[in-house]
């Protein structure tokens, strides 16, 4: 009972967790069918699966399943697998948990407030950063966090995790340059970061020289936004949800061109 309640208050609290089920298990496995362990976002555990290698297999994918969303059903070889000696052969549900996943925006400015709308209504739970008291608050973002400082001494106080999404949007260009280099070790589902193209290949190799991880740094969304002509903050608002939907979705259709599409909306 101790890992569905720990469970449930995840999820009530609007947090992504991984709930690992053990569907079968075989010879000498150290967990029988009907062991569960939660996996919540920031690594910790509650319950067991078995300990040892098998158990940090499975939090590794399980880190993984919070991060795409998709289910997955796996079997170890205990000895083959997971080099333990007791052999056997384990079979795992791994079944994510949805809560409403975090955005962080530092910045709160015209963009921010016309794209915080969006992300509310697509279920984010959001957290905004800005040290203009007179930008960030409760009328301009409602029903959203609010953290009165500037944003790149901020990210001192946030909590990260695999779940955490980030949207780097400030009034400035080094604003923007001091949170996205202070973020970039942090654990993120994904980055984005507002800005012209000049902008943003600046920024990217000021990352490269100040010897930021490749990997992470090629992650990064920016500019930040589905190239759909936008100008305008309402305009770049949109193109931003439009990002964040084909992500979460998975998408890697490319997009048709209006030209290409029906002239009947039901065809």
């Amino acid at each position: 009972m101790e890992v569905l309640e720990a469970a449930v208050q995840e999820m009530r609290a609007g947090r992504a967790a991984v709930l690992v089920t053990v569907l079968a298990s075989e010879g000498s496995a150290p967990r029988d069918a009907g062991a569960r362990m939660l996996v919540r976002s920031d690594a910790s555990t509650v319950g067991t699966v078995g300990g040892g290698s098998v158990e940090h297999r499975i939090r590794a994918l399980a880190l993984e399943v919070l991060a795409d969303g998709a289910p997955r059903r796996v079997m170890v070889d205990l000895a083959a697998d997971a080099s333990m000696a007791c052999g056997g052969r384990m079979e795992f549900f791994l079944d994510p948990l949805a809560g409403r996943p975090r955005m962080i925006v530092f910045g709160a400015g015209h963009v921010a407030h016309a794209t915080a709308p969006l992300l509310l209504s697509l279920g984010f739970r959001l957290t905004i950063v800005d040290e203009r008291p007179e930008q960030a608050t409760s009328e301009r973002f409602p029903g959203c966090e609010l953290v009165v400082a500037p944003p790149d001494q901020a990210i001192d106080s946030l909590t990260f995790d695999a779940g955490t999404w980030i949207l780097v949007a400030t009034h400035g260009h080094v604003h923007d340059t001091r949170v996205v280099e202070r973020t970039l070790g942090q654990p993120w589902t994904w980055l984005g970061c507002l800005g012209s193209r000049a902008k943003v290949a600046g920024l990217r190799a000021h990352l490269v020289a100040a010897g930021g991880d490749p990997v992470r740094i090629a992650r990064i969304s920016a500019p930040v936004g589905l190239d759909i002509g936008a100008r305008t903050p309402a305009e770049i608002a949109v193109s931003i949800a439009a990002e964040l939907v084909r992500v979460r979705s998975g998408c890697t259709r490319t997009p048709l061109p209006l030209s290409a599409l029906p002239d009947d909306p039901a065809a």
